[in-house]
């Protein structure tokens, strides 16, 4: 029954976005399209290559990120807000799923969005340059882990949120600049020392430094111990969720 309950919320999750493909798809392409168009290819053609690559190559991999993390993160936030918000949550609280199912299932379909997207992401930097993917395992990995962090995350925001307003600043003015400072447009190393300190306490940078080592192979910090860190960060938000989900915080308040 369990397993079933889950098959069913996820697959209703997933429906949600997929069928509203002009609110959910096309915003990241037209985006991720200016985005190449003016930093790939207008300053790229000035900036030349960093790390041995073009300027567009190493650009992509953050804005991959910053693609996935952010649908990911809407995805679940909408979802538990809008449900919170016209009271059909209630529909889901008391079916026979446990809570590991139900935070389960929306931090799965959640993360499924991310991937997409970044596929997508990908799809149009393939019009821009050529897309090496260098370790696709680790490629797989972080974006696996970061799309569910940021998935778990949203469950929390969407507990939290009183209103719409509360979604849009966490998204756009926490999330979005941590992302930009998380050197997706520059490296590491063209920092002073005491900047180049600072951004290391950005876990953005850990994130984006991951994935551009799964596509291009250039990475300035170690990817295994990323990747450590980042799994036992998603461990313990995923786990919050669920005792948020078990006190029922914000879906019986």
């Amino acid at each position: 029954m369990s397993a079933v309950g889950l098959k069913t919320l996820v697959r209703r999750e997933i429906l949600r976005f997929v069928r509203r493909p002009y609110n959910t798809f096309l915003p990241p392409i037209i985006t991720n399209t200016l985005y190449f168009s003016v930093f790939g290819v207008i300053l790229g053609s000035r900036i030349g290559s960093i790390a041995g690559v073009s300027y567009i190559q190493f650009v992509l991999p953050g804005l991959v990120v910053l693609g996935a993390i952010s649908d990911a993160f809407e995805n679940a936030s909408f979802s538990i807000f809008h449900g919170r918000w016209n009271n059909y949550i209630d529909a889901v609280v008391v079916t026979p799923l446990s809570n590991f199912n139900m935070v389960s299932a929306y931090v799965i379909a959640s993360a499924t969005r991310g991937v997409l997207t970044a596929a997508l992401i990908v799809g149009v930097g393939l019009i821009f340059t050529a897309v090496p993917i260098s370790h696709p395992l680790y490629l797989v990995g972080f974006l696996l882990v970061i799309t569910l962090l940021f998935g778990g995350l949203g469950i929390i925001g969407g507990l939290w949120a009183d209103d719409f307003d509360y979604l849009t600043v966490m998204n756009q003015f926490i999330l979005r600049p941590l992302v930009f400072f998380g050197a997706v447009f520059y490296s590491l190393d063209v920092l002073p020392p005491l900047w180049r300190d600072v951004s290391l306490l950005n876990p953005m940078v850990y994130m984006v430094n991951g994935v551009r080592y799964g596509m291009i192979g250039v990475t300035e910090i170690n990817p295994n111990l990323s990747l450590a860190v980042l799994s036992a960060t998603t461990a313990a938000v995923l786990f919050v969720d669920y005792l948020l989900f078990k006190r029922g915080y914000g879906l019986t308040e």
